[in-house]
């Protein structure tokens, strides 16, 4: 039983619908599936994700100390209407996205993840979670920040997304930029990738999640 003080600690939360599952064929052949992850998989992401935070390349220590907190934070009831998004290849983990509503208006994108690299993982995975916030949750625009000149070119020019520069990002300093419906619409057909429903047998290829090995990940 939860008691009175926690009940006041634990932010307010909007019903989400859930994201549709779907599997992706990457450029080698192997075959992604996207889901949804729940808070029962929490520990293993942390796990996942820790050793990430010393490693100083390509902004990886930032984006993983951040995606932890926030994670965590989902873990512990601290952040308002968090969801996660993973790829699965052959059992074991190959990136995660996570963001929130802000309401039902604007989406906030937190943080993209490749733990697998060179097939467009972070890529695809991005696509996925702005399909959430646009087509499953309804919103306007998703407001989006970049940490790396890589997250730069694959966010803010490929889609591309517009200046929202007045806009205080909950990340930090950095200027906000907006992925809006036009702008989703447009780029879909280009960027958005995926086969539904997934095959039951394929599906159940993602649980559990398994970690990768840290001396062949991110090669």
């Amino acid at each position: 039983m939860m008691d009175h003080l926690e009940a006041m600690l634990r932010p307010p939360r909007m019903e989400m619908p859930p994201y549709p599952a779907k599997y992706i064929v990457l450029a080698n052949g192997e075959i992604m599936v996207v889901r949804q992850a729940s808070l029962d998989e929490v520990d293993v992401l942390l796990e996942a994700v820790d050793p990430l935070r010393k490693l100083d390349r390509d902004f990886y220590d930032i984006v993983a100390a951040r995606l932890y907190a926030e994670l965590l934070g989902w873990k512990r009831h601290r952040v308002r209407n968090e969801y996660c998004l993973v790829g699965v290849v052959n059992g074991v983990l190959a990136g995660i996205v996570n963001g929130r509503m802000f309401d039902e208006k604007y989406g906030i994108s937190y943080h993209t993840l490749t733990l697998k690299r060179g097939l467009r993982v972070g890529a695809h995975l991005f696509a996925s979670k702005m399909e959430y916030h646009i087509e499953y949750l309804g919103e306007e625009e998703v407001w989006i920040v970049a940490e790396s000149p890589i997250g730069h070119r694959r966010w803010m020019i490929e889609y591309p997304l517009e200046q929202r520069f007045q806009i205080q990002h909950e990340l930090g300093g950095a200027p906000s930029w907006a992925l809006t419906r036009e702008t989703y619409f447009k780029a879909k057909p280009r960027l958005v990738k995926g086969t539904r429903p997934v095959p039951p047998e394929l599906l159940a290829t993602s649980y559990p999640i398994r970690i990768p090995d840290l001396r062949t990940m991110l090669i």
